[in-house]
């Protein structure tokens, strides 16, 4: 076994690991959309959000009309302004629970995690392609002349703006393909990519790729690390689909295919 294989099976042992974190994607138990106005949070039936699990009252949530978010804790703590951010939601606890408030386009929404869930323990194991070292290629990392503005289409229907300013340009068998960086981050460009396999082996949506030893000239692909979107494993998450240029009509048999179950 290579360097490399090692350390793509110990980056698989951190995937699940990450999953199955307290911050995870298996333990979202509830995401709502936030308004103008107050909503009272808790497992009790008299709340404006019931969820299904923790303390009968968690406290409240403030939205104000410039968008401004204030928790309010039941237990009579001081209010707390919450610094809303795309990249990094605001978080509080409150018991078991996990709750952050996100935004998209401008939109706040409550999303509450249980760090007591057993969901972790019911997921079924991950099925990948046989490690392929073929599959981690070295990328040109162009910079688009101009950045581009798409729309991109969502899992839940909801449409939003990002902007591209980058594009990977690998070859695969003789043939030149390109891949627009739609999310992430300078150090970790994302790639949300959909090919043949999502017909009959893969996500049908999506998968996620993330670059790796970025230069100004160079980027790596490894489509061994291709991932399910959050989409994936709960309801609750809005992931973004790919844009036209990144639906690649070959096969990319290398990374995770669909759960057990999955479409």
């Amino acid at each position: 076994m290579t360097d490399q294989h090692k350390a793509y099976l110990q980056w698989q042992a951190r995937r699940l690991e990450a999953l199955k974190a307290p911050d995870g994607w298996l333990n979202i138990i509830a995401r709502e959309w936030l308004s103008e106005g107050t909503v009272r949070m808790g497992s009790a039936s008299d709340n404006d959000i019931v969820l299904p699990a923790g303390p009968a009252h968690v406290g409240t949530l403030t939205q104000d009309h410039e968008g401004g978010v204030t928790y309010t804790p039941a237990d009579g703590g001081a209010p707390i302004t919450l610094a809303l951010s795309k990249a990094h939601p605001p978080r509080f606890t409150s018991g078991t629970l996990l709750l952050e408030v996100t935004t998209l386009n401008g939109e706040n929404a409550l999303r509450v995690r249980d760090t007591a869930s057993k969901a972790g323990d019911a997921l079924p194991p991950i099925a990948y392609f046989p490690y392929d070292p073929s599959w981690r290629l070295t990328a040109e990392w162009v910079k688009l002349d101009a950045p581009m503005g798409l729309t991109i289409t969502t899992s839940k229907a909801i449409t939003t703006e990002v902007e591209a300013s980058h594009k990977a340009v690998f070859s695969k068998d003789g043939v030149a393909y390109e891949l627009l960086a739609t999310h992430g981050t300078p150090q970790s460009p994302q790639f949300v990519i959909r090919d043949l396999t999502s017909r009959d082996s893969t996500y049908a949506a999506c998968r996620f790729v993330y670059g790796e030893e970025v230069t100004d000239k160079t980027i790596v692909l490894d489509f061994n690390k291709a991932i399910n979107p959050p989409c994936a494993f709960t309801e609750f998450a809005v992931c973004p689909l790919p844009p036209a240029q990144n639906v690649l009509p070959i096969r990319i048999e290398a990374g995770e295919k669909r759960l057990a179950g999955g479409h």
